[in-house]
């Protein structure tokens, strides 16, 4: 089932953390911010979603990258219950798709939590003061193929935050599938 995530909370602070990355660091909100923001993204490996992006997120990524917007991809999925989404299988899928930023792992939930993350994928786009700007989607494909033309909403908002410090006023939520939190 489809999860769309919640209108952008313009100005909501960036809840830190420390998880560690599959390049065998740990890394936190400041060590991966660019000079002009953070864009923090909920993705993992079985979501037919996050497949069908897998590529030009990366692409994406790297050219913000170039505007001074770091990246980090957060995985929080059981699991246990997923083994598509084993830390094993992270390295795998990043290295397949060539992933220009750190893939971590937060296996006790609490920063998908902590960010109410809903779902894969789930972009979180912060000005270099760490609030919030911009919570949409990548582009219009969904979990199809993009066409040639298709607009890239995350690329153009957060080059919009790199030179404003604001995020657009108008913003189309991502769609996904729901995290897949562990049982209580």
């Amino acid at each position: 089932m489809a999860v769309s995530t919640p209108i952008c909370d313009f100005g909501w602070k960036a809840p830190d953390f420390s998880l560690p990355g599959i390049d065998g660091q740990l890394w936190t909100p400041a060590r991966a911010m660019g000079s002009r923001g953070l864009l923090v993204m909920f993705i993992c490996n079985h979501c037919p979603y996050v497949q069908a992006i897998a590529g030009r997120l990366a692409r994406d990524c790297r050219d913000l990258s170039g505007l001074g917007i770091g990246s980090i991809a957060v995985m929080s999925n059981d699991s246990a219950q997923y083994p598509e989404d084993s830390f094993e299988n992270m390295k795998i899928f990043a290295s397949s798709h060539r992933f220009p930023f750190p893939y971590v792992i937060d296996d006790s939930q609490a920063v998908a939590r902590a960010y109410d993350a809903v779902c894969t994928p789930d972009f979180f786009g912060f000005n270099k003061e760490f609030q919030l700007q911009y919570r949409g989607r990548l582009d219009s494909s969904g979990k199809n193929p993009a066409p040639q033309d298709a607009r890239r909403d995350l690329f153009w908002a957060m080059k919009q935050v790199a030179e404003t410090g604001q995020g657009p006023a108008q913003q189309i939520p991502s769609l996904g599938c729901s995290i897949k939190w562990r049982e209580a």
